[in-house]
């Protein structure tokens, strides 16, 4: 891999925080100014934004740029910053919607405002107070994402050409949540539904999307160029998503910041919940029954499920799946419409999205 790429990314990535960290400030005191209970919001989304997070989502909108022939400025910089915001609101709502009491090892922000309620002994019941502030927060965070679009700078054409972009990839968004929550509710699984929701609940709005974003954000942007980005982007979306699959159920907690197997905990019906049941025995079907889904699982029980998927060979094949949609989206890189540089971005971008550790 290109080292020039990595410092490239490094430093956009720095550029971001920076950015994102002016923009936090400066809404924080305009919500002083409205009260000084307040102060809580804006400290927590301050800690939720910027105490962690890969940035991801403006890296993929930087090398949509770089791919588009444009270059970074300050305004640009602003205008991919705000898909952190809209990252935080999927993030707050996806946290309460799963019942999950932490991210990146701290409280989720409903769990946090709970905890809130009951330190300070608060009239009223402490997890309604935290379901509602997430939702607030979840809220507030998808205001400011368009916010700081709308306040970056960019030119008026170059506003006016991302915003159907940023419309769609919010639909897609919640569509993809909403198919997420739906599935939970059906009496079978089905891979087909589970790689759907996988693509537009994270696939697309993580990689696609901000790739077309920053290629819009260039005015050498082209069809042809948006689509040889999906070429892209589609596969190694998806990949993302399955990793994230993976790392829900096997995942190491000191790396992840959630507890091991918090996805069997949930209940979550993802692609590989539906390998395995498919691959499934009848006896390890009603073994599984006894501890997915269960809130009180514990690790014996997180375990067990462990092996039964392991068993049946649907981590192996949800592995491979990675592997062959990493390998589509490579050689998608290839494309003659992209620059060398822009090549080494793009296949340094697919290593961190696809290679992280169990």
């Amino acid at each position: 891999m290109s080292s020039q790429a990595k410092s490239d990314l490094q430093e956009i990535r720095e550029s971001v925080e920076i950015e994102l960290a002016q923009f936090i400030g400066d809404q924080a005191r305009y919500l002083e100014n409205i009260s000084l209970e307040l102060n809580p919001v804006s400290t927590a989304l301050s800690s939720f934004l910027l105490d962690s997070g890969k940035r991801l989502r403006p890296l993929f909108a930087y090398a949509g740029l770089i791919c588009a022939g444009g270059s970074m400025t300050t305004a640009i910089t602003k205008a991919i910053a705000s898909l952190e915001l809209l990252q935080a609101c999927a993030l707050i709502h996806d946290d309460l919607m799963d019942g999950s009491d932490t991210r990146r090892g701290k409280p989720s922000i409903h769990r946090h405002f709970e905890s809130i309620h009951v330190q300070d002994e608060l009239e009223g019941f402490a997890p309604a107070y935290g379901l509602a502030s997430a939702v607030l927060l979840g809220d507030l965070a998808l205001v400011w994402s368009n916010q700081l679009l709308n306040t970056s700078g960019i030119s008026t054409e170059d506003l006016h050409r991302v915003l159907p972009i940023f419309d769609e990839m919010r639909v897609e968004l919640m569509a993809g949540q909403f198919l997420d929550i739906h599935e939970q509710t059906q009496k079978s699984t089905d891979l087909a539904r589970s790689m759907k929701i996988a693509r537009y609940k994270s696939g697309k709005y993580t990689i696609e999307r901000p790739l077309h974003m920053g290629a819009t954000l260039s005015a050498k942007s082209s069809p042809e160029l948006l689509n040889a980005l999906s070429e892209y982007g589609l596969p190694l979306g998806e990949a993302f998503q399955f990793r994230d699959d993976l790392l829900g159920v096997f995942g190491d907690p000191s790396i992840t910041g959630k507890p091991s197997g918090d996805d069997l905990r949930e209940g979550k019906r993802t692609a590989l919940i539906a390998m395995t049941d498919a691959r499934c025995t009848e006896a390890m079907r009603e073994e599984s029954r006894k501890y997915f889904g269960k809130k009180d699982l514990d690790e014996k029980g997180v375990a067990i499920l462990q092996e039964i998927i392991a068993s049946t060979g649907a981590k192996a094949e949800l592995e491979n799946l990675i592997d062959e949609l990493t390998n589509s989206a490579m050689d998608a890189v290839t494309n003659p419409l992209f620059s060398q540089n822009a090549q080494a971005t793009l296949s340094e971008l697919a290593t961190i999205a696809t290679k992280r550790s169990l």
